[in-house]
This record gives C-alpha cells, sequence and structure tokens, in this order.
C-alpha cells in the first residue's frame, strides 16, 4: 500500500465514523439509543440487517472459500429467505405489538424471569464470542499481509467502533452501516471488473466459467443425503433456514434493526430485501472467489497465501524443504498452465476429444500443485504447531495487494474494515441493550430513570467492547474463518430458536419446563461438538446443529410438561390475566 491507498482507508473510515457521531449527537432517549430512530425507512433497515450480517469474514474469508471449493457454500444460505418469511410473518407482528426492546423480553412476557435470562444470557455468551471473532477476523489477516502489528491493528479498529457505538447507540449503528455497506457494494463490484480486466487478453467471460467449470469450482448444488457433506442442498435448505431463523428472529443483534421501523410494512419490507438479495450477494462473492481462481491458472500463485508465516519457517530449518516444495509446485503449475491453454485452443477449435485430453491432464496437474500445498501445510504445521495453515482467508486479500491498482487497494482494504466496522458495531449496541434492558433494569436496578438507562446502556456497550478487543488479542482460529463464525452462531442458535418456537407456538407449556428443556438441550449440542472426534457418528455438518437444538429443546419442554402439574393454556403474547 502506498500513501493514495492510506488516504482513502484513512478518509473512508474515519469520515462515515466521524459523520455517525456528529449526526446522531445529542438524542439521550432510551427509545432512540436503544432501537433508532421511530421513522427508520426499509431501505435503511434492510441496509443495516445486511451490514450487521455481512462481517469482514463474510468479504475476506468467502472469496476463498470459493477459490478453494467452488460455490457450494452458497447452498449454506439457500434457508434464509424462508427463514425470513417466516420471521416477518410470525416473529416481528408479535414483537412489535408487545413494544420489547429485546426479543428476550418477550420470553419473560410468554414464560417468566428465569426462562428470559436464559435466552438473553445464551445470547450474550454467543454475540459476545461472536464480537471477538468478528474484531480478530480481519485483523489477523490484514496484520500479516501488511506487516501491521496485530494488537495494534485489534486495539486501534476496535476503539473506533466502540467510540460511534457508544455515542449515537441504535441511531448512529444504523447510520453508519448504510454507507458502509455502499462501500463495500462499491469495492466488490470494482474488484469484479478489474479481475475480469486482469484476465488474458483473449479469454472470454464464458472461458473463464469453462475453466473454473472444468476444474469442479462452478457446482453450487449437491443434492447427496451424504451427512459426511459438510454443504448439500438438504443441510443448507433445512439447517440453513434453522440458522437463519435463529439469527434473524432471535439474536438481538439483528431484531434491534428491523424492531426501528417507522411502521410494520417497512419493518417487513426491510426484512424481505434480505430475503431477495442474500442468497445472490453470496453468490456473487463466491464466484469472485472462483474467478479468482481462473486467474491464477494464468499467473503463478504462492505454494501458501500467507506468505508472511511461510517465509517466516523458510528462514528456519524448514527453509529446504519448503524451497523444495514450492519448486515441485512451481512445476507442476507451468505444466497445468500449458494444459489449460491446449485445453482452450482445442475447445475453441471445436475439437472436443482434444479438450477433453487436456482438460484432463491440466486436472492431474493441479492434482500435484494441491499435493505440494498439502506437504507444505504439513512442513509448517511440523515447524511451528501454532501456525494456521488454512491459508484460503489469505487468498483474496493476496490478489488484492499483488494485482489492483492504488487507490484501488486502499478502498478494498476499507471494504474489510467497514464490513468489521457495520457488523461489530451490530452486535455492540446488541450486547449493551440485552444487558442493559434483561439484566440491569430487570434484575439489578428496576426502577430508575431512562436518562440512568441510556448511561447503562453506554456502559455496557463499552464494556462489551473491551471484552471483545480482549478476546481478540488472545484468540486463535483453526478454521477458515467464516465456518468458525458459522459453527460458534450453530451451537447456540438451535435452541435459543426452540425457546421462541415453544413460546409462539405450543401454547400449554411453562417457564419451568421450557427453561429446563432447553438446559438439557444445549448440553446434548456441547456435547455432540466436543465428542464429535470421539465418536465418528457424531461428526457431521455443524448447520444440523441448529436443527437438533431446535428440536430438542421442544421436545424435552413437552416431555417434562407432561410431568409437570397442569397449568392453564397460556398465549402466544403472555401470560393469561
Amino acid at each position: 500500500m502506498n500513501g493514495l491507498d492510506y488516504l482513502v482507508l484513512l478518509g473512508v473510515m474515519l469520515g462515515i465514523a466521524a459523520y455517525g457521531m456528529w449526526h446522531t449527537r445529542g438524542r439521550g432517549d432510551l427509545h432512540t439509543y436503544l432501537k433508532g430512530a421511530s421513522n427508520t425507512h426499509w431501505l435503511t433497515i434492510g441496509l443495516s440487517v445486511m451490514a450487521t450480517q455481512a462481517s469482514a469474514i463474510t468479504f475476506l474469508s468467502t472469496p476463498g472459500q470459493g477459490y478453494e471449493s467452488g460455490l457450494g457454500f452458497v447452498q449454506n444460505y439457500f434457508g434464509a429467505p424462508l427463514a425470513l418469511i417466516v420471521i416477518a410473518a410470525v416473529f416481528l407482528p408479535i414483537y412489535r405489538r408487545l413494544k420489547v426492546y429485546t426479543a428476550y423480553e418477550y420470553l419473560g412476557k410468554r414464560f417468566d424471569a428465569k426462562t428470559r435470562l436464559l435466552g438473553a444470557g445464551l445470547f450474550l455468551v454467543q454475540r459476545g464470542l461472536g464480537a471477538g471473532i468478528t474484531i480478530y477476523a480481519p485483523a489477523i489477516v490484514l496484520s500479516s499481509v501488511m506487516g501491521w502489528r496485530l494488537d495494534l491493528t485489534i486495539v486501534c479498529s476496535g476503539l473506533l467502533v466502540v467510540a460511534y457505538t457508544v455515542s449515537g447507540g441504535s441511531a448512529a449503528v444504523n447510520l453508519t452501516q448504510k454507507y458502509q455497506i455502499g462501500v463495500i457494494f462499491v469495492g466488490m463490484i470494482a474488484a469484479f471488473f478489474v479481475l475480469l480486466a486482469r484476465l488474458p487478453v483473449g479469454l472470454t467471460f464464458t472461458d473463464a466459467l469453462s475453466v473454473a467449470g472444468g476444474f469442479h469450482k462452478l457446482e453450487a448444488v449437491d443434492f447427496s443425503l451424504n451427512p459426511d457433506r459438510r454443504y448439500t442442498f438438504w443441510s443448507g435448505l433445512l439447517g440453513g433456514m434453522f440458522l437463519a431463523l435463529s439469527y434473524f428472529g432471535t439474536d438481538q443483534s439483528q431484531v434491534q434493526r428491523y424492531l426501528s421501523g417507522a411502521s410494520l410494512r417497512e419493518s417487513r419490507l426491510g426484512l424481505m430485501f434480505n430475503a431477495v438479495f442474500k442468497v445472490p450477494m453470496q453468490f456473487f462473492i463466491l464466484l469472485l472467489g472462483a474467478l479468482v481462481f481462473v486467474f491464477y491458472q494464468f499467473e503463478r500463485p504462492p505454494v501458501f497465501f500467507n506468505q508472511a508465516a511461510w517465509q517466516q519457517q523458510a528462514a528456519g530449518e524448514a527453509g529446504g524443504q519448503l524451497r523444495a516444495l514450492q519448486a515441485d509446485f512451481n512445476s507442476a503449475h507451468a505444466e497445468k498452465q500449458r494444459h489449460v491453454n491446449a485445453w482452450l485452443a482445442a475447445r475453441h477449435a471445436g475439437d472436443s476429444a482434444a479438450a477433453g485430453t487436456e482438460r484432463a491432464a491440466a486436472l492431474a496437474a493441479n492434482a500435484r500443485t494441491e499435493q505440494a500445498r498439502a506437504a507444505t501445510k504439513a512442513v509448517l504445521r511440523t515447524a511451528d504447531p501454532r501456525t494456521p495453515v488454512n491459508d484460503s482467508d489469505y487468498v483474496f486479500i493476496t490478489f488484492i495487494l499483488g494485482y489492483l491498482p492504488h487507490g484501488l487497494i486502499g478502498l478494498l482494504v476499507a471494504v474489510f474494515f467497514a464490513a468489521a466496522f457495520s457488523s461489530k458495531a451490530g452486535e455492540l449496541n446488541a450486547l449493551g441493550s440485552t444487558t442493559t434492558v434483561d439484566i440491569y433494569r430487570h434484575v439489578i436496578k428496576p426502577d430508575a430513570s431512562d436518562a440512568h438507562y441510556v448511561a447503562a446502556s453506554k456502559w455496557f456497550t463499552a464494556l462489551w467492547g473491551f471484552v471483545a478487543i480482549g478476546f481478540a488479542l488472545f484468540a486463535s482460529l483453526a478454521e477458515n474463518l467464516i465456518q468458525a463464525s458459522n459453527i460458534v452462531g450453530s451451537i447456540f442458535y438451535g435452541v435459543v430458536l426452540g425457546l421462541f418456537l415453544v413460546a409462539f407456538f405450543v401454547r400449554k407449556i411453562g417457564g419451568t419446563a421450557v427453561f429446563w428443556a432447553a438446559v438439557a438441550a444445549q448440553l446434548l449440542i456441547f456435547a455432540i461438538y466436543f465428542l464429535r472426534h470421539t465418536f465418528p457418528v457424531l461428526d457431521f455438518s455443524y448447520l444440523w446443529y441448529n436443527v437438533i437444538g431446535c428440536a430438542a429443546c421442544m421436545g424435552l419442554s413437552i416431555l417434562i410438561q407432561a410431568f409437570l402439574p397442569r397449568m392453564t393454556p397460556i398465549s402466544a403474547d403472555g401470560p393469561n390475566s
């Protein structure tokens, strides 16, 4: 990066944060601070919901996912549109009718105080960890690639987002997210067109798609019923729907975004905006990664994309092995490049037999490059077990720094920080609100003034910000970043969704039954996750955790209630008077 890149980066980041703080200054009433302005337009809601969900992990890690595995990850989101329709039809009207600040207030009205605190507690644990991942994820990659100090990257970026989130509350979050998502869209579209322009002369977009398809990067849908496969149509449709129902319907970081709508219609339209554009957005980002793969068929990529880690070990005892593997990789890649060019030439000439032969040879050479990459990762892990050997998170940023023009590099790095800030601001805002409303006001100090609760919410938001920064400073993730984020959510979300589905649809279940059912279901998910390597039968796609957790919570609630004294039926809105 040069001076122009840093000027663009700092201008975008500081400008949006400063505007958010200035525009929302003096808004001190509790309703506005926790929910935002009551006249928020549907487009602002839609963009805010999208910005909270689409963190830096989405734009930094997903292209790498597309590079390595192709479009299959998009199946993870197939259930999201269905979930958003259910939320707009069922969840949202109840939340608005009861005029709640948080989703967990509804659990208290429907069940009892302990169930409300359980729902809020599960959210705080899960989202508190998520907030740490949100700030750690881009920092670890950017600091490594840019040569920045990791701790300073985490602290500086974390403090900036804490400052404007504490200052303006939900109104500042909604406002800044609208501009941050705009920067993200502009940057990613610009990267897409520059990538197409950097492909070899004479290589058409159709040719690029043919190469990607030839290497199995365009296989977006897998109808397999094999539970060992992490992403399939069925796990995405069912497990993804439960994950989306839990996240968009019960996670306060999302509920808080659409409760600010001027009307039920505005909030619903904001959700439908995401129902329409969520899957296409993820498809586009994955396609961008698949096209980066095509680009690197004509340009030689590094054998290991985290070059800072590779160079560190190459300077030590493992240097000879690493350089030999780099030479093997370069040789196999050069052979693959020859076969790819011959494949395309045969395809253009209409010689399908020759095209098939050259494609098979290219795939064989590609297998040898993958063997060299796998061996390199093994050497790196042996040299230093702390080295993260999943380098897919470094694919896109390596391409950006190596092949994009200055100025645009700064804009793309700003995209990653804008995504991190927008997601983290929504999370911190929700963490502060939930702590204030569901714990502090409900349990500790129930009779204070609105001004007192606004001040308390600011302090709790800042506290959670520092917790997230502290977690990020000591975090270490072995998974691909976007997978790590989804795994953390899936461990908790299913049980929380079960609480809400019982509240909405199973009228005769009381607080005691659903409380203990949720505790048991959460322990079951913990056991499945931590014992999955000991018992291979438990090692299935994490998307199914959402289904299992939800089903266990609902089923155990009914079972436990059957052994408790009969109770008066309860309405979905709350206890009968």
